[in-house]
């Protein structure tokens, strides 16, 4: 699959339908990744219209289009992957992009993960707010959720399901729950604008126990891992110098990858999203599980005037 454009044919009216959204103009940083610990160039580059999300590495001259079937790895980050280039901890830069409503995006960076920051997606936030954001050619499309979808795991799940009756946008409910008492169980709910991430979500770090850094070491992971860039919690402490953003900065910040993760849909979702301890595995299993019949969802195109639908090529 390369993209859900290339699966479908437009029905409607184009003249009333929403333009599609790329950057003003493009914008550079630097930082550090959390799992590999190297230094890393990131650079967000406005797209043509139709484009979609895409991921470049620059120092391989690959391509990697953000949609859920290059997913192949899930343990702590979500990465994409084409042949042997990969770039994972994206989940953070994809919330912010999807939040933001972006359409066309390139993202170009010379390692295989992207930088973390301080955990969260305000940096992101900024770089993007800071670019600009700009209408242009096409048309902004909206995968609707027609069925309720399920996936479990243990315990966990995460799930689609329709609107009700005359619902719109995206509302997202979540709850996680950890043996660790500073954390214990947490739920949030929020309908996802540009607004509500930005107030609600963006600046909610990511996050791990004292207890299990050093497994995560010797995997391999978590080595440009610090109290600068993830909350470290150790039974009822949280181990921060500044403490918490948030006292349920920890369910905001699962909720964040949620919107991250389901952004690799490949267009802004319409329905409802109701999640318990689920992860980047049951997130991404999900997208999977949607588009394993097409009866569980519609591509439709955005208008001031209503929806006009897309029907399959």
């Amino acid at each position: 699959m390369s993209s859900l454009r290339d699966r479908y044919s437009f029905t409607g009216t184009e003249s009333a339908a929403s333009p599609r959204r790329t950057l003003r103009t493009a914008i550079s940083c630097v930082g550090t990744g959390l799992h590999s610990g190297v230094n890393v160039s990131l650079k967000l580059v406005p797209a043509p219209s139709g484009t979609g999300i895409v991921f470049r590495r620059t120092d391989l001259g690959v391509n990697i289009p953000a949609l859920f079937d290059h997913v192949n790895d899930t343990r702590l980050c979500t990465v994409i992957t084409s042949g042997e280039a990969r770039v994972g901890t994206i989940e953070h830069l994809m919330a912010a992009v999807a939040a933001s409503q972006i359409d066309d995006l390139l993202v170009e960076v010379d390692a295989p993960e992207l930088p973390v920051f301080d955990g969260s997606s305000a940096p992101f936030m900024f770089l993007i707010e800071s670019a600009g954001i700009v209408e242009h050619a096409g048309f902004r499309e909206t995968l609707e959720v027609l069925r309720a979808v399920r996936v479990e795991h243990n315990g966990a799940f995460a799930e689609l399901r329709p609107h009700h009756l005359g619902g719109t946008g995206f509302e997202l409910s979540l709850a996680i729950e950890f043996a660790a008492s500073a954390i214990g169980a947490q739920a949030f709910n929020i309908s996802l604008t540009p607004e509500s991430f930005s107030r609600d979500l963006a600046a909610a770090r990511t996050f791990t126990m004292a207890s299990e850094i050093e497994a995560l070491r010797k995997a391999g992971l978590a080595k440009g891992g610090s109290l600068v860039n993830a909350i470290v919690v150790d039974g009822a402490k949280v181990m921060n110098p500044e403490g918490l953003r948030w006292t349920d900065e920890f369910v905001r910040h699962k909720m964040l990858d949620v919107v991250g993760d389901l952004a690799l849909a490949g267009a802004p979702i319409s329905g409802r999203f109701i999640g318990s301890r689920t992860g980047h595995a049951l997130n991404n299993q999900l997208l999977r599980a949607l588009f394993a019949d097409q009866a569980n969802y519609r591509l439709i195109r955005e208008s001031v005037g209503g929806m006009l639908q897309l029907s399959a090529a």
